[in-house]
Parts: C-alpha cells; sequence; structure tokens
C-alpha cells in the first residue's frame, strides 16, 4: 500500500486493522509499516470481491458469512477506541445531499418551504440514529469491500470505522450502491441478524419490527449522504459513472420516506426533486 502521508493517514489503516483481527474478522495482516513515508506491506486477499461473487445461489451463504463476521466485530466493541459518530458528524454527511445533489447535480435553490422540511426532515433522521446503541462501525460494509477468502469474508476499506449506530453496517450491507435485492431478501438477511444479534448478547431491540424501523431510518441517513457523495466524486474530482448509480439510493429513500407517516414531507420533497432530474452528467 502506498499511500502519501500529505494525502493519507495509515494510522487509522493499522490501528483498525488491528481492532478487526482481534475480534476474530479476516482482515489484512499488517506485515511491515512505514508510517513516515507512506507505505504498508498487507496480507492479499486476491481479485474476487462479493460484489463480483454474489448471484441468486451464492447470496445467502455469501451474505450468512458477512453477517457473522460483523456480528464478530460488533461483540468486540470498546468506548473510546474509535472516533466516535456524533452528531456533527451525522449532520455534515447530511449536509452532503443538499450541497452536492440537490445545488450542485439538480441545480435547484430550495424555496423557504422546501429548506424547512428538508431541515425538519433531517433533525428527526439524526435524532433517531443518535438513539441508537452504539458499536464498532465499518461505515462501508459493502459487497465492493469484502473479499470471498478462506476464512470468508476478507474485510477491507476500513480506515474510516467509527463508534456509532449499531443497524449501520447490515443497512451498508443490505442496501447495497451496486446490487440490489428485493425487500423480502433484506428483511429476511436483517431478521437472520437480529436473531444472532440477540442470542451474543448486542443491544438490538428485543421487538423485530422496532428494530427494523431503526434499520430504515439509519438506510435513510446513509442514502441521502450517499446521493451527495456520488455527486461530489462526480464534480469535484472528474470521476465518471457514479452518478448512474443515484437513482438506486433515490429509490431506496423514496421507499423509506412513503414507509413512515412522520417522514411524509420528505416523501413529497423527493418527488418534487425527481420532477426536475437532470440527464446524468448535467452541469459539468
Amino acid at each position: 500500500m502506498d499511500a502519501p502521508p500529505e494525502r493519507e493517514d495509515c494510522r487509522a489503516f493499522v490501528r483498525v486493522a488491528s481492532l478487526l483481527r482481534a475480534a476474530g474478522v479476516n482482515a489484512p495482516r499488517i506485515e511491515a509499516q512505514d508510517l513516515e513515508r507512506g507505505y504498508l506491506l498487507v496480507s492479499d486477499f486476491g481479485d474476487t470481491t462479493y460484489l463480483t461473487a454474489l448471484d441468486e445461489t451464492s447470496a445467502d451463504r455469501l451474505f450468512g458469512d458477512a453477517i457473522g463476521a460483523l456480528l464478530n466485530w460488533q461483540l468486540a466493541s470498546r468506548d473510546g477506541e474509535l472516533p466516535l459518530y456524533d452528531e456533527s458528524m451525522l449532520r455534515r454527511e447530511c449536509d452532503l445531499f443538499h450541497d452536492w445533489y440537490v445545488a450542485r447535480h439538480l441545480g435547484l435553490v430550495l424555496s423557504s418551504p422546501q429548506q424547512r422540511t428538508l431541515s425538519e426532515m433531517l433533525e428527526l433522521i439524526v435524532g433517531r440514529a443518535l438513539a441508537q446503541p452504539r458499536v464498532y462501525v465499518h461505515r462501508d460494509y459493502m459487497p465492493r469491500n469484502l473479499m470471498v477468502t478462506e476464512p470468508n469474508p476478507g474485510v477491507i476499506d476500513f480506515q474510516d470505522a467509527v463508534y456509532g449506530p449499531i443497524t449501520y453496517d447490515m443497512v451498508s450491507l443490505t442496501r447495497d450502491a451496486f446490487v440490489s435485492w428485493d425487500e423480502e431478501r433484506v428483511i429476511d438477511w436483517t431478521a437472520r441478524y437480529w436473531e444472532k444479534a440477540r442470542r451474543s448478547g448486542l443491544p438490538v431491540d428485543s421487538d423485530f419490527g422496532v428494530f427494523y424501523r431503526e434499520f430504515e431510518w439509519m438506510g435513510l441517513q446513509r442514502h441521502l449522504k450517499v446521493l451527495g457523495i456520488f455527486a461530489r466524486i462526480h464534480y469535484r474530482d472528474g470521476k465518471r459513472g457514479y452518478l448512474d448509480d443515484t437513482p438506486r439510493f433515490l429509490n431506496y429513500a423514496r421507499g423509506v420516506a412513503e414507509r413512515y407517516p412522520e417522514l411524509a414531507p420528505l416523501a413529497g420533497l423527493i418527488e418534487q426533486l425527481e420532477r426536475r432530474l437532470p440527464a446524468v452528467g448535467y452541469a459539468d
């Protein structure tokens, strides 16, 4: 790994790799390191990601392994080891939706009522996230960052890990940026996680319906954030293709907003925004 110190800090990668491996999760071994110059020699997991390996026949097995690794990671959680996924971080992420997706990509200036609606809805969403029990959070626990290995999975891209809401990584796993699953399958995987989490003593709600609502609301925060991130990657960083996947996240966000009466104003705002959607690549 070559990570120039002026652009990347390898210490977080080394630290989180150690925590993952101590939890029994298959993270890369750090064979040698030169943090001053940004060099790491790490074990190689090969080229087969979950994203390339997933299909109708392999999905349950691969996701079962991913859930098992996630439970091990969460069970090892200790306060003070990782940065806190606090209110300021959650709000900064939510701001990406307005600043990069709405303002930059759609080229829209929200009216005062629309601004008020978005602000009130984000207040609710962030409040729900902060009310959840906290555990270690990979923060991008998705099929592209899970490798098919032995033991399975090999976990990568974990340097931004935090201590935060317990549902976050399950949302990342099942509501992915690059592959979508029907609602019944998402509920089934989430229920399997919840059952194992309860048996292992993780602080999940005893009512699956309540837990799934927390899962969905946490997902909504992530969906809005990713819409902003993908627009930022496109316009600021010049990386094409990410905007092609924004409809997937807009569908995720709309679906959650339409299922909960408290979020009806957000569902209405999303509908208003969809009427103004530009073609991909607009406003370069």
